[in-house]
């Protein structure tokens, strides 16, 4: 069983109320693989939502103590994207997952790239919030976007 990023089987949860259907992931739904989960939702946040950058690091950083998740409204998310990742680890080790597929740069759930925290459009090498916590949890976390 793995878990996946809901926008990924179509849900329209991101921030911009938008999906972000990845046939492949779909799939492993439809075939009963994978269960699908929204951190940002599950922590509380609301669809659609002012977009959130991690300053200060990554998902590391903020499982840590030292870095935030900010919206660009200047307003501290950081306790509602914990949450999240909590609540996604639960679901996770609640259905024995051993993986993930996950979103691609989100703050949540970007595996190898997030956002860099100046809400610019660049990015940076790192792990969003859920992910960080997945990992250090033995769960296996990969992108959807294929190399």
């Amino acid at each position: 069983m793995k878990i996946v990023s809901a926008c990924l089987i179509g849900c329209q949860c991101r921030y911009d109320q938008r999906a972000c259907l990845d046939a492949e992931t779909e799939t492993l739904f439809k075939e009963g693989k994978a269960i699908p989960v929204c951190p940002e939702q599950m922590g509380g946040l609301p669809t659609p939502r002012t977009p959130a950058e991690i300053v200060g690091g990554d998902g590391f950083d903020v499982l840590d103590g030292k870095a935030r998740v900010i919206d660009r409204n200047g307003r501290d998310v950081t306790d509602a994207f914990l949450a999240g990742a909590r609540q996604a680890l639960k679901l996770a080790q609640a259905v024995g997952a051993t993986s993930a597929v996950l979103k691609e740069n989100s703050p949540s759930c970007g595996s190898s790239f997030v956002y860099d925290g100046t809400f610019s459009g660049n990015k940076k090498a790192g792990v969003g919030v859920t992910a960080a916590l997945l990992i250090r949890n033995g769960i296996a976390v990969q992108s959807e976007q294929k190399n």
